[in-house]
């Protein structure tokens, strides 16, 4: 594995580390779901399956604006497939066409446009990747950039996609190298920031309505950034305050979304290895916070205190979603709401070990949130908070 790649693992594991707590969640409904012929049990497979953040069981990734999720569930045999849930718990499974159904390969589905038009990526079965565009119609539009390599591990991943149906994600080429990339009109434009030797658009919430596109990239000092790709080519690195810009081997800066204002959320980690969230706001200006300690007594409490925060998605009201890690090192999903206050969301299934707990992954214009909470098998079970 390439330096490039353990830290882009270490970054998404980093990106599921996050926030804590002030406001009581009862008045708040969650519906917990599971996609019909997920898997029970948990596998390494399903951990190092596209490039390794999803898991075993049912992982939802986006929601639009009409409360529609799509994301990715693994069947008994370890299998991905990609599923769409309407709003009335109806579930729609779909393989995209060339898909390898080997344990770790298949289809994942990572975001949704107001259309319903969905963008992901599969895994043939000599373990090349591809992204795909499903249109409504259930139709699909394979889509490989024209720089992709073309052996196991290599290819395209197509990661979101916005109104418009301009798609954008990232491809490895033949040396392993990822690299970013935007089509428009059919038309591929790839790109890398300055100095960068590893480029990561980031997944569901990263590409805003005139194209606008951020992520992270590595540097030669292996020093992560976060960037703004704009419609014309150029390019802003991105560094917040605090950050190890200037440290070797510092995960450093994440953008992490963008929407449709502009604004800009992600997290960064300290010198201590700490997450902060972090909101960074059209004319430039970078706010940092953290969830705040939680009061003595909250709605389904936290297992201890506040170990850091990760922004993973804004609205275009400018509410924030995002998780945080305690002291046993258990996940709680959060919600910033744009005058700065907090509040708390936890499945009410979801397990309280190591590396368990619920996964935000994307809220919509309405204020609903769709993610996933980890069980005491360690199996990933879909949920939606609405307020």
């Amino acid at each position: 594995m390439t330096n490039q790649m353990q830290t882009k693992i270490l970054i998404l594991a980093a990106l599921s580390a996050s926030l804590a707590v002030p406001a009581i969640a009862q008045y708040h409904t969650f519906t917990e779901f599971d996609a019909p012929g997920a898997g029970t049990e948990s596998s390494p497979v399903c951990i190092s399956a596209f490039l390794g953040f999803l898991g075993c069981g049912t992982t939802p990734l986006a929601i639009n604006d009409a409360g529609v999720v799509v994301g990715v569930y693994s069947d008994s045999k370890i299998a991905m497939h990609g599923f769409l849930r309407t709003t009335d718990g109806q579930f729609t499974s779909f393989d995209a066409p060339g898909a390898g159904l080997a344990p770790g390969q298949g289809t994942a589905a990572y975001a949704i446009n107001e259309r319903g038009m969905i963008a992901g990526a599969f895994q043939d079965s000599s373990n090349v990747y591809h992204g795909f565009v499903r249109f409504q119609d259930g139709s699909f539009e394979t889509i490989d950039v024209p720089e992709e390599g073309t052996i196991p591990q290599q290819g395209t991943l197509v990661t979101n996609i916005n109104s418009e149906g301009v798609i954008a994600g990232s491809y490895i080429d033949a040396n392993g190298v990822n690299h970013g990339f935007v089509r428009s009109r059919r038309e591929f434009a790839s790109f890398d920031p300055p100095e960068s030797v590893f480029t990561y658009p980031c997944e569901e919430t990263c590409l805003g309505p005139d194209g606008s596109v951020v992520g992270f990239f590595v540097d030669g000092a292996n020093t992560t950034h976060g960037f703004l790709r704009t419609p014309d080519g150029k390019i802003t690195v991105i560094d917040a305050p605090g950050a190890g810009r200037d440290t070797p081997n510092q995960l450093g800066t994440v953008a992490a979304s963008i929407n449709a204002l502009g604004t800009i959320a992600g997290y960064y980690v300290d010198s201590q290895n700490i997450a902060h969230g972090f909101l960074r706001r059209p004319d430039g200006f970078i706010e940092t916070w953290d969830v705040p300690p939680p009061p003595a007594t909250i709605f389904q409490p936290p297992a201890g205190p506040n170990l850091g925060t990760a922004a993973f998605s804004v609205n275009t009201d400018g509410a924030i979603a995002g998780d945080y890690w305690d002291a046993g090192n258990t996940a709680h999903g959060f919600v910033r709401a744009p005058d700065g206050t907090f509040t708390i969301c936890n499945a009410p299934n979801a397990a309280s070990g190591s590396s368990q707990g619920t996964r935000p992954s994307t809220n919509n214009l309405g204020g609903s949130l769709t993610g996933w909470y980890i069980d005491a098998r360690n199996v990933n079970h879909g949920f939606v908070w609405q307020p």
